[in-house]
């Protein structure tokens, strides 16, 4: 019967009350622009796996980066500024 508790165990590891909190949720919707732009990064070096890189990939892929570097610039500086508190003395 052991075993069937531990089997019960993997059915209901997914239960309702194991819901993401508001909090993580929260975190998510913040990091939803660096998400976003890293899977626009991934497609575009995606469709340079199977031929050699042209000039119009190479743009593509060099704008998908400078994508990523801003979104992650704007997530650091939302959470930095979310950490301290007051103003510049």
């Amino acid at each position: 019967m052991k075993h069937i508790v531990t089997v019960q165990d993997a059915v209901t590891a997914f239960a309702d009350w194991m819901e993401p909190t508001s909090a993580e949720l929260d975190a998510i919707e913040l990091e939803s622009p660096v998400i976003l732009a890293e899977v626009d990064l991934l497609d575009a070096q995606i469709k340079t796996l199977d031929r050699p890189v042209n000039e119009v990939d190479a743009r593509r892929i060099r704008r998908a980066r400078n994508r990523v570097l801003t979104a992650r610039r704007d997530l650091a500086n939302r959470t930095a500024g979310a950490d301290a508190p007051g103003g510049a003395a």
